[in-house]
């Protein structure tokens, strides 16, 4: 007869940043958990690797600002327990026009939420940052407590925290098979596992997993260009020299946010970067560049000849990244449409790794079908209207 097959409360898919944080949150409440990653740890082939991430409080949404007061705490937290820091604060500042309306809405923001900022005029820019270049009628709005999370520090402090707990780490083990049921099997391509429930946080390979599952997201897998750019003088944009985070919004040249990090994870060298891609397999990430790849940097290296003259106007390093966008932007968190104990965490759109404290927690929430902390009409599967239902 053939042993008992182990039971674990919840299996966790996928070991970026949202799949750990969420399996961090149930080894924490002593639940049995299974985090599987198909690839060897760690890796460069997902969201949520390299050095730093920004983190905010500054969005149009107050859900999200909401989000990010708790989200502090915890990477505090996450922090103390790892007794490694995770968290630099730089301040953010956001660059637009002074009518841009997101940075006017952002701004209303803030203020209800009584998060701390001041609005910059461009003759007060000039005197905080002179190594930034302003266009004629741009303004400044720095959130004090924006700065850089270390992201590839975070990763290894959580995979070791669901250790500890007692949860279970499997990495090179590719999901081949999902049955559904109670419990639900999932079958890798080393072994089966059973679960009383199932959290997908695949980042890029959602959908290969949910298709056979009657389901599909309205989710587009896009390469983003991590450029490095180099300083001209060494240190003159450097975390060291108080130079913030800043978001560029409504750039005459750029339909999308142009960001950028001081620099300090390869010296010398500041992180700016367009937030959007190209459309790319997850499986041929590393195919050659497209045309617009070309189009994105040029858009890059005008931003970066006209705002940030101590930099070469060429990028000196260039990575890659994967993001995996909903229609509006906004992140899915709900349970499968038939099958109430497999939740979904995806589409995270390039803005997810700061607010995955939360995130893990809700996803945690929903799989031990308690009620969620927060509101989560804004993330749920049912706002797409056009989307191919489960068969029900």
């Amino acid at each position: 007869m053939a042993a008992q097959r182990e039971l674990y409360d919840a299996i966790v898919i996928g070991a970026g940043i949202q799949g750990c944080f969420t399996a961090y949150h149930l080894a924490k409440h002593s639940k049995k958990v299974l985090l599987l990653e198909q690839f060897f740890l760690p890796h460069s082939r997902g969201s949520s690797h390299g050095q730093s991430r920004i983190i905010r409080r500054a969005y149009p949404e107050d859900f999200y600002t909401q989000m990010m007061a708790e989200c502090y705490s915890m990477w505090a937290q996450l922090e103390h327990e790892a007794g490694t820091q995770l968290y630099r604060q730089t301040g953010l500042l956001l660059l637009g026009m002074k009518e841009n309306p997101e940075l006017k809405i952002i701004q209303a923001t803030l203020s209800r939420q009584g998060v701390e900022h001041q609005c910059l005029s461009s003759e007060e820019l000039k005197q905080r940052f002179p190594n930034i270049r302003l266009a004629r009628g741009e303004v400044g709005l720095l959130e004090v407590s924006g700065g850089v999370l270390y992201a590839d520090k975070a990763l290894r402090a959580l995979q070791d925290a669901i250790r500890q707990l007692g949860g279970i780490v499997h990495d090179g083990e590719k999901v081949v098979e999902i049955k559904p049921g109670l419990p639900v099997t999932v079958k890798t391509t080393s072994r089966s596992y059973q679960a009383k429930s199932l959290i997908i946080t695949a980042g890029p390979w959602t959908n290969r997993l949910l298709r056979p599952l009657g389901a599909e997201l309205p989710l587009q897998t896009l390469r983003i260009n991590v450029c490095y750019w180099q300083e001209k003088v060494p240190g003159s944009y450097s975390v060291s020299q108080a130079f913030p985070c800043f978001m560029g919004l409504g750039l005459s040249l750029a339909p999308h946010h142009i960001y950028g990090l001081p620099s300090r994870e390869y010296p010398g060298l500041m992180k700016v970067c367009y937030h959007h891609g190209n459309n790319a397999d997850p499986e041929e990430r590393d195919c050659p560049a497209a045309f617009s790849d070309i189009q994105d940097v040029h858009i890059l290296s005008g931003f970066v000849r006209d705002h940030l003259p101590d930099l070469q106007p060429e990028p000196a390093v260039m990575e890659h990244c994967m993001y995996t966008n909903t229609p509006d932007g906004h992140f899915v968190l709900d349970r499968h449409p038939k099958y109430d104990n497999i939740v979904i965490g995806a589409g995270f759109s390039g803005h997810g790794f700061k607010l995955s404290p939360v995130v893990g927690k809700i996803l945690y929430e929903l799989s031990m079908k308690l009620t969620p902390s927060y509101d989560l009409t804004p993330f749920r599967i049912s706002r797409f209207p056009s989307l191919r239902k489960a068969h029900l």
